[in-house]
């Protein structure tokens, strides 16, 4: 049955948690709040999974002192926060104008981050990274001439640092706040030309898109095999490697995420084959039958 609408936000994201970060019951969680859109939503999503999940949330809010809006973002996100019942806390930094100010600001901000994560005794630190978040840092990353270990970013889970939404791509999120009514800032920064990323999301990101629609999914599949390292080669019954595309790439990966056995894998020629998930080994092979259409007759 074909899916009529994507994926909710709380959809992905417990999933994301459930399968790809671990996550063991009991879990102290300290989220990076900035007030923008993404983390906002990040906040609503994770406040209403508490219970579920059975996990605990606080969240640090920092003020780079760049803008004097910033102190009025970071009230209305202490206020949305509090609605939540969430507890927040807040940090302001002096950083000055300059060279790689977006670098200077993101350590200055990661460290106060970790510190409040050692404050607090917390398990997790949690970020609002999304798919088209990380599509631009591949995108990034190969400008500036990465290699194979420079493009294996963003993962779900990296240490103690969770990414749960990484699977969500913007229009999701955007989704989420207009559903919900959530409140949200927007930092000026994010739409400044003077900055790569910014020009890569406005002008480098839409080029691609009209050249492959699926470009940023494109570009997180490629983040996702360079973090699992080399594809499986699997032989057919006659020793030849059986030709896998990223659908079924991703079913493998995700069967040995669940800890899955084996699995079944539709392959063009209409042919589905059973795999041991653990050892890549081919278990079966088999034609599908074709499906006949049927006569106008008899369908009426």
């Amino acid at each position: 049955m074909t899916r009529s609408h994507p994926p909710t936000l709380f959809t992905l994201v417990t999933r994301t948690l459930r399968e790809e970060c671990q996550l063991e019951p009991g879990s102290k969680l300290l989220l990076a709040l900035s007030g923008g859109g993404d983390s906002m939503a990040l906040l609503h999503v994770l406040s209403s999974l508490r219970t579920k999940l059975n996990f605990q949330l606080t969240a640090l809010a920092v003020d780079h002192g760049l803008r004097a809006q910033a102190a009025q973002e970071l009230n209305l996100a202490e206020a949305f926060a509090g609605q939540l019942g969430v507890h927040l806390t807040r940090e302001k930094i002096q950083l000055h104008a300059g060279s790689n100010l977006q670098a200077r600001a993101r350590e200055a901000r990661y460290r106060l981050l970790r510190q409040e994560l050692d404050a607090q005794q917390a398990d997790f630190l949690v970020t609002a990274h999304h798919a088209d978040d990380r599509a631009e840092t591949v995108l990034e990353r190969l400008l500036r001439g990465a290699g194979p270990r420079g493009l294996a970013v963003l993962a779900p889970q990296d240490g103690d640092l969770l990414r749960p939404m990484i699977r969500a791509d913007k229009p999701a999120v955007l989704s989420h706040l207009a559903r919900h009514r959530i409140p949200f800032s927007n930092d000026p920064s994010n739409i400044d030309p003077r900055f790569l990323r910014v020009r890569i999301r406005n002008e480098l990101l839409p080029l691609l898109r009209e050249l492959s629609p699926g470009i940023a999914g494109h570009l997180n599949a490629l983040a996702d095999q360079l973090i699992a390292g080399p594809l499986p080669v699997i032989l057919d019954a006659g020793g030849q490697p059986l030709l896998l595309g990223r659908s079924q790439l991703d079913q493998i990966q995700r069967a040995k995420r669940l800890g899955r056995s084996s699995l079944s894998l539709r392959l063009r020629g209409d042919t589905e084959v059973r795999l041991d998930a653990a050892s890549d080994q081919l278990e079966s092979a088999k034609p599908l039958a074709r499906l006949k259409k049927r006569k106008k007759s008899d369908r009426a």
